[in-house]
């Protein structure tokens, strides 16, 4: 065919596609969201009560352990302890987030419970309405109080009642900060929030985010409000509060420890996975922990490096070769701080894994690996307790926290977990 001839072709198909209509773009749609069901199972009232209870219990249970040991490095416990497997005395000085008395008995707590009971208030009081705006002035009106307090005719005639009303406003003083800025607007609400506790990432939100997995009526639910509640949190630190929210709730359902963490794959509402370059750091910490777990099940004892093992270790020599191994494998990924929320997640997650849902078996873990160890056995073991239930709780532990908690701490467990069930929808 001639230069000229394919020439003409080609101009008479231009004209004949250019008098056709064009054809409708061809698009391939977004799958759709994730079509899990992420409800609740309904329980009847009497487990119900039950499972209730043992988280309330197990996170007290889990709090009294760590509490004589807070912050503490796990080579202290050991010289101090050899390996804890009960509840020990809180020799340790008073502080606002520890006991508020000096030298307490086996049993004792912190503020960790103490936030529950809190929580149990502000739910009740603010029953089928809970949002940000009831949160903040729930707090605000709790530090009003404490310094009210302070001036009251007992103060006047006693420095040492003096100093215990301190102690309690030193407690939540901080917390006020953030909440009575962010009654004012959003410019002061952010400066105070990047003020919380020196402008660190602390684990705020995982004090008290737990009990809302007691009162939502899915996990998705759980994880919402532990966001809407997380006014203290920075960063992914909220996704961790949202998280273990909705594990709790998970564990009103199931005690299978890979199907409670699992949860991350089916609720990430605000994208955190989307995060470019990054992903979601939650995720991320949650699979080391798996490969970590993983490893230290394939380890075997070698004669040719013999283990110092601590006093009162209840497990074999391989145990403690898996034990150790976590030890030095979470040693590597501490923060700047104890507290830190994204290392509590991190040791958390790394505890229940290895126990696989014998809650003694993640407590002790916990409480002798140290760092924040009271903080995180009380998220541990709200979310085994509400999974287990309370009946399966150690008898000893569970006898000893409530009756130390009610005689000592003047906090009533039993009377906290019917004020929560009351509003369970």
């Amino acid at each position: 065919m001639s230069i000229v001839l394919r020439g003409f072709v080609f101009s008479a198909l231009a004209f004949l596609f250019s008098c056709t209509p064009s054809p409708e773009r061809t698009d391939i749609p977004m799958p759709w969201e994730s079509a899990r069901d992420t409800s609740s199972v309904k329980l009847d009232q009497t487990e119900l009560g039950d499972r209730v209870l043992g988280a309330i219990v197990g996170s007290a249970i889990g709090d009294a352990m760590g509490a004589s040991t807070e912050m503490w490095y796990r080579k202290d416990i050991q010289a101090q302890y050899g390996y804890i497997t009960e509840l020990t005395t809180a020799l340790r000085e008073k502080s606002a987030e520890g006991t508020w008395r000096h030298n307490m008995v086996a049993g004792s707590t912190t503020d960790d419970t103490r936030w529950k009971v809190l929580m149990g208030d502000y739910i009740n009081q603010h029953r089928g309405e809970l949002s940000t705006d009831h949160f903040a002035a729930f707090i605000t009106d709790y530090y009003e109080d404490r310094v009210t307090a302070l001036a009251d005719a007992q103060t006047k005639k006693s420095t040492d009642v003096l100093d215990e009303r301190i102690e309690q406003l030193n407690w939540i003083k901080e917390w006020a900060r953030v909440t009575m800025a962010y009654q004012q607007g959003t410019t002061a609400f952010l400066a105070a929030q990047h003020r919380f506790y020196g402008g660190e990432m602390s684990c705020a939100g995982m004090l008290y985010s737990p009990v809302f997995g007691l009162v939502a009526a899915s996990p998705e639910e759980a994880y919402l409000a532990g966001i809407e509640h997380a006014l203290f949190d920075l960063g992914y630190a909220r996704d961790i509060t949202g998280l273990v929210a909705a594990i709790t709730n998970k564990a009103l359902q199931t005690s299978n420890v890979d199907s409670l963490l699992a949860i991350h794959q089916y609720i990430d509402p605000y994208g955190y996975q989307d995060a470019r370059l990054i992903g979601r750091l939650s995720v991320q910490m949650l699979q080391e922990a798996q490969v970590m777990v993983q490893q230290a099940r394939t380890l075997e004892v070698s004669e040719a490096a013999p283990l110092v093992i601590p006093e009162g270790f209840p497990g074999t020599a391989a145990d403690w070769l898996q034990e150790q191994y976590l030890f030095e494998e979470l040693e590597k990924r501490q923060k700047a701080i104890p507290f830190h929320a994204g290392e509590i997640w991190q040791i958390l997650v790394t505890g229940l894994l290895y126990g696989a849902g014998d809650f003694e078996k993640t407590m002790t873990f916990i409480v002798n690996y140290g760092r924040d160890n009271d903080t995180v056995a009380a998220v541990a073991g709200m979310i085994l307790g509400a999974a287990l239930g309370y009946d399966q709780l150690p008898d000893d532990w569970k006898t000893q926290t409530i009756e130390v908690s009610k005689e000592v701490m003047g906090l009533d467990l039993e009377m906290l977990a019917k004020k929560i069930l009351v509003d369970i929808r």
